[in-house]
């Protein structure tokens, strides 16, 4: 799941009072009402705690159950259903096609409860809160509970220069009040052709596998930015920044693709890939990350704005 946005009331929470028409029609889910939620690629069991309108929608502030209140969130009824038997055998048929068994689930909120005080450890010593959730659920995302089987997992080593840049940027964004400049420049866009371009000069050709990496690190870097890429004093800066469909690829940069890669795992962790194929996949990611290392200067900010985080922000710190 994506970073916490529970802390997001302030951020939002002129919405609910700047004039807008409330609809007419009542909540559908109420307060203290169990129901599921999509969350990426699967459905979860969660709890409406609050409910209210923003926008002139309404909008509802999720627990998921079992998980830690890091993931609450502010979500629109498009993604939540009643928990009845139909929704519940939808739900497990989900889980059945993303060929991950549904106890997998239990198993990573076991694991992830045991391990909140060493995860609390690795905050300080790696790259804070985005790395410690994203190694978590890489974790407990491939064991199954109550035997010894392992799923095969995509397994990235981030260069160390690069964990101390994370550090930096959770430092930079959560302790210091400061954002990423928008738009960046090299974009994510930029810097993927120039990886292209970089291997097409060094090997004499690019292999059509790198160009198909490249397009999927693209569409998961798009697709997973707003669910679980930003930090919550960044949620207004991106509403702001990607209007009329444009592609975040085309506006952020070498800070917010390398926390892709923390969530990578975890993400390809839904997907069923032959040993082969996971071993060429993991190379070919170490290299690309050793490229981003290699140009480390140029593609990452050396310092972040900070002059527009305190615009309707919470003052509470992401922890």
């Amino acid at each position: 799941m994506g970073n916490s946005s529970k802390d997001n009331d302030s951020a939002t929470s002129a919405d609910a009072s700047a004039g807008d028409v409330q609809p007419s029609n009542s909540a559908v889910y109420s307060e203290g009402e169990k129901v599921l939620a999509y969350h990426g690629p699967r459905i979860y069991e969660a709890k409406v705690q609050k409910a209210e309108i923003r926008k002139s929608e309404w909008k509802y502030f999720v627990h998921y159950l079992g998980w830690s209140k890091n993931w609450d969130e502010w979500v629109g009824e498009e993604r939540l259903m009643k928990h009845t038997e139909e929704n519940v055998m939808k739900q497990q048929a989900l889980d059945k096609k993303q060929n991950v068994d549904k106890n997998v689930k239990s198993g990573r909120s076991s694991q992830g409860k045991a391990k909140s005080s060493t995860d609390a450890k690795m905050d300080k010593e790696d790259v804070k809160n985005n790395v410690s959730k994203g190694k978590k659920r890489k974790h407990d995302a491939g064991v199954e509970k109550g035997s010894g089987t392992v799923e095969k997992l995509v397994k990235i080593q981030i260069p160390a220069t690069l964990k101390k840049q994370l550090v930096d940027d959770w430092d930079s964004v959560t302790q210091q009040d400061k954002l990423v400049k928008l738009p960046r420049s090299p974009t994510v866009d930029e810097i993927l052709t120039k990886y292209l371009e970089y291997k097409s000069k060094k090997d004499g050709i690019a292999p059509d596998s790198i160009g198909e990496i490249l397009k999927g690190i693209r569409c998961y870097f798009d697709k997973a930015l707003p669910m679980m890429l930003l930090y919550k004093k960044e949620r207004k800066q991106y509403n702001d920044a990607i209007v009329d469909n444009v592609s975040p690829s085309t506006i952020y940069g070498a800070e917010h693709l390398l926390r892709l890669f923390v969530k990578l795992p975890e993400l390809l962790a839904y997907v069923t890939i032959e040993e082969e194929t996971l071993n060429r996949l993991q190379q070919k990611l170490l290299d690309f990350l050793k490229f981003l290392q290699k140009n480390q200067s140029t593609f990452f900010l050396s310092a972040y704005d900070g002059t527009k985080v305190s615009e309707g922000k919470g003052k509470g710190k992401d922890e």
